[in-house]
Parts: structure tokens; C-alpha cells; sequence
């Protein structure tokens, strides 16, 4: 096996410091009388808030390309048919991938103006190209006026610029009557200062309602803000509060109190925005993409951090993917699966399916669905038997399962059911959870998606006899920085795993 290890996991190690049992340094008997209980789920998920900003900006630039057809005389329904189905997808997504629709602090259309007029200029060169090419298969192609098509996309920059900025100055407006009540994660100097040009300049829409530092350096006796406690009071206060918004600051917190309070203020469904307190951070790169520009409290860089990965809408398209190729493979392996039950049915007798409790999303325990290879003599050892891989009762057909990965086909189920995801950390035994949560407090933050049949920590080469720590840190990066484009590479590089598999 390769890239996928719940019931293969690294076997108790003293020969390294960063070996499994090395890491938790938690007595790890090998059959213990009782088996723990299963942890608890963890707090669900509030949704975040939906924004109308970004909607309402889409709708100016649809507005806009049809607006400057008509301005220009081409308002008919073969113009407008064109500009909907050729310019405006082309210019959204366009826009999209350029931050045009991001909610921000401190919104203005002159800081956009570059970014509009060259992403305008792409998508009606796009458009036209293709226009084009359907003129030269189907009709006489025709002359393009050039001054026509200059006077277009003037007409719509000036009415894009102009409804933006309309747009805005209602955002403004509403954000000073209504401001919504915001944490300040830090109460440093650079946390006062922010809470000080919140609290004087409401067109930034919001409000602090109170700190969250375990131990401020120093708050003035008559600040109007006072300090709540350390990241643990956040369940507790960001709902009593109703709060949407939570400003990180830097300095004072130890990276376990971040990542605390960004891990629960997503949980709740909060924006999280970060303002250092270090100079250069008005721009930086990050992924071959220039981010953090264009954004500021009252003069501090403030960065917007991108929301929870199960809250953005790309997400959907991940478990209908899922959902869709799940069904496929159970369908077209189904020949495959058929020989596999028959295999195991004969070798072993009856018992095809080996069910076992796995941890998943949000804590939750469900029943992950294998081809038997080797049958357990209780339930005990079910649970809390470390590695099977070497142990001597395997037959040669449950090593040839193993070793193809072909025990694991009938967790596509799991997939199409919902309980697990292709691509995501791989699920584990309550037992080990447990343990590993002990010695590891980020190991729980990996059920904060659904577990997958394969993850990027073991196309990285993390399974067999290595660091949970390690393994936890991959998990997690996976889902702070997840996108469609990571799973289909993690899938690819799954594929080439498991063909190179030596079923260890």
C-alpha cells in the first residue's frame, strides 16, 4: 500500500526521534484491556455569512457590457446575445481570479481602474477572436471597426467606474449606520491602534466589542475596549456577540494561540483579517500572484484571509466531482469488485467486507467499508491493532489486495454516501485519535473537512513507520491551501503511487 494506511499504521518505533511512538511518548500497549472511548464530535461549523457585495458588483459589470451596447448602437438581440454569452463570462472570471469581487475595508474603484480596463480589454479580444472564428467556418467574415470597438469598452469602463463607485458610496453609508461588532485578536500596541481607528472612523463598518489576549502587556484603565480572555473564550463570545468579523494582529500571541483563533473564528463562519505590525507588507507575493495590495485600516496593510475551504463555492463543485466519479468507478469497476468479493469469499469465507470505525468530518465516527484481508480475532484488536502488514495469517490473495490497493475500492461507497471525500486526510481509528490528539493538539484540527481515500501527505511520501507530527502538519496545510487544482494532482500523483506500490 501507498497512499492509503488507515489500519496500516506506523508501528511502534524507538529507533527514531521522529518515529510515531518516538513523537507521542504514550504507553501503546499492544492489546489493552478496554479500548478507549471514541473522542467526541467537535463544534459544528457555522456558514459564513452570505455577502451581497460581490453579487452586487457582478451585476454592475453585467450592466455595464450590456449599457455600453447600447451606447454604442448595438442593443439588438443578436448583440446582446453575444456580449452574454461571449463577453461577460469571459470578463467575470476574469475578474473573479483578479479579486475584483472580494469584500474589502477600505473599496475603491480608482484602485480597480487598472485591473478593470486590462481585464475589459481581455475578455472582448476573447470574445471577438471566437466571434471570428464562427464567422470564418459559417459566414463571410467581417471587418472588425476598431473605433467602434474602442468607443465599447470606453462606454463600459466609464459605466463600470461610475457604478462602482455608486456602490461603494452606498457600502459606506450603510457601514457607518450599521456598523458589526468585531474581536481584536491582540491587544498590543498595533491592536489598540486598530480598535482606536475603528472606533473614529465608522465608514469602516465595524465595531470592536472586545480583545482576545491571554496576557495583555498593557491596556489603559479608560479604554473603551476591554480584554475577554485567550483564544478559548471565542466559542463563547463570538456567537453571545454576534460577531462576523475578527481583526488578527501581530504581535504578543505564540503561533498555538493563532492558529487557535483562526481555526475558530472559521469555525464560526467569521472573516478573519490580518494587519501586521511590521513594515513591506503593503504587497507581497505569494503563489506567483502580487496580494495584500490595495487594502488598509486608516494606513495599516490589512489582508483579507481567504475563507475555510468548505465555505467557498468551489467546494460544491468538489463533492458533486466526488459524487459523480464515486458512482462512475463503482460502476465500471464493478467487474473488478465482483472478482475481488469472490476472491476473498473463497480464500477466506464469508466476511467480504471488513467494516471498521473511522473518525471524519467534524469528529463524527462512521463505519469505512474495505475488502477483508485479514480477519481480526476480536473487535478489540480491530481497533487498536497497529500494523497487519507483515503479520503472518495474511493469505497471498489479501497481500495482492493490499499490495494494489485493491482492498480499498469499496470505500468509493463511503464517497458517494458523503462520508469521505477521493481527495483529504486520511481517516483514522477513534483509539488512535485519541492518543494522537493528546500529544498533538493540530491533529483534531484535520477533521475540519471530510477524510479521503487518498491525502497529500501520503503522495508525500508519509505512510508505513512515519511522523504523525509530520503527517499532521501536510493535512493541515492541504486544507488551508486547498483548491480544486491540488486534488487533481494529489488523484494523479495517486494513481503513479499506487502502481509503484510495494504494499507496505
Amino acid at each position: 500500500m501507498t497512499t492509503i494506511d488507515n489500519d496500516e499504521l506506523p508501528r511502534p518505533s524507538t529507533t527514531s526521534g521522529l518515529g510515531t511512538a518516538g513523537l507521542i511518548a504514550l504507553p501503546f500497549p499492544a492489546r489493552p484491556r478496554t479500548a478507549p472511548a471514541a473522542p467526541g464530535p467537535l463544534p459544528g461549523r457555522a456558514r459564513r455569512p452570505v455577502d451581497r457585495i460581490p453579487s452586487a458588483l457582478l451585476a454592475v459589470d453585467v450592466l455595464a457590457v450590456l449599457g455600453a451596447l447600447s451606447a454604442v448602437g448595438g442593443g439588438g438581440p443578436l448583440d446582446v446575445l453575444w456580449a452574454l454569452c461571449g463577453i461577460v463570462p469571459v470578463l467575470v472570471l476574469l475578474n473573479s481570479s483578479g479579486g475584483l469581487y472580494r469584500l474589502r475595508l477600505a473599496p475603491s474603484v480608482l484602485d480597480e481602474l487598472p485591473s478593470l480596463a486590462a481585464r475589459a480589454i481581455v475578455a472582448v479580444s476573447i470574445a471577438l477572436t471566437f466571434d471570428r472564428c464562427l464567422h470564418g467556418l459559417w459566414l463571410a467574415a467581417v471587418p472588425v471597426d476598431l473605433g467602434l470597438l474602442c468607443t465599447l469598452l470606453l462606454c463600459h469602463l466609464a459605466l463600470d467606474v461610475l457604478g462602482r463607485a455608486s456602490l461603494y458610496g452606498l457600502l459606506r453609508r450603510h457601514r457607518r449606520r450599521n456598523p458589526k461588532p468585531a474581536l481584536i485578536a491582540g491587544a498590543g500596541h498595533i491592536g489598540q491602534r486598530a480598535a482606536a481607528a475603528l472606533l473614529d472612523h465608522p465608514e469602516y463598518g465595524l465595531l470592536p466589542v472586545g480583545y482576545i489576549d491571554p496576557e495583555p502587556i498593557f491596556l489603559p484603565a479608560d479604554s473603551p475596549v476591554r480584554v475577554l480572555g485567550g483564544p478559548a473564550v471565542l466559542d463563547l463570545e463570538i456567537p453571545a456577540r454576534g460577531v462576523r468579523d475578527v481583526i488578527l494582529t501581530s504581535g504578543g500571541a505564540d503561533d498555538a494561540e493563532v492558529a487557535q483563533t483562526l481555526r475558530t473564528s472559521a469555525r464560526h463562519g467569521c472573516e478573519v483579517w490580518f494587519v501586521p505590525g511590521f513594515p513591506g507588507f503593503g504587497a507581497f507575493e505569494y503563489g506567483n500572484r502580487r496580494v495584500g495590495a490595495g487594502d488598509h485600516l486608516w494606513g495599516f496593510p490589512c489582508l483579507r484571509l481567504a475563507p475555510s475551504a468548505m465555505d467557498r463555492p468551489s467546494w460544491m463543485v468538489k463533492r458533486a466531482t466526488d459524487a459523480v466519479l464515486a458512482g462512475l468507478g463503482l460502476f465500471l469497476l464493478s467487474p473488478i469488485l465482483a472478482g475481488c468479493a469472490l476472491a476473498v469469499r473463497i480464500d477466506g469465507g464469508p466476511g467480504v467486507i471488513f467494516r471498521q470505525e473511522r473518525v471524519g468530518l467534524d469528529g463524527a465516527v462512521f463505519t469505512v467499508l474495505k475488502f477483508r484481508s485479514l480477519r481480526p480475532v476480536n473487535e478489540q484488536e480491530s481497533a487498536t491493532r497497529w500494523n497487519i502488514s507483515q503479520d503472518h495469517r495474511m493469505s497471498p490473495i489479501g497481500r495482492f489486495l493490499r499490495r494494489t490497493s485493491l482492498d480499498e475500492l469499496p470505500q468509493l461507497w463511503n464517497v458517494l454516501r458523503g462520508e469521505m471525500s477521493l481527495v483529504g486526510p486520511r481517516p483514522e481509528r477513534p483509539f488512535f485519535v485519541t492518543r494522537f490528539a493528546q500529544a498533538y493538539p493540530q491533529y483534531r484540527d484535520r477533521h475540519r473537512v471530510p477524510v479521503g481515500i487518498t491525502g497529500f501527505a501520503q503522495v508525500n511520501g508519509l505512510r508505513g513507520d512515519t511522523s504523525i507530527e509530520d503527517r499532521t502538519r501536510f493535512d493541515n496545510y492541504y486544507i488551508e491551501s486547498w483548491s480544486l487544482w491540488q486534488d487533481v494532482k494529489i488523484l494523479l500523483r495517486t494513481v503513479a503511487s499506487v502502481l509503484q506500490s510495494d504494499g507496505s
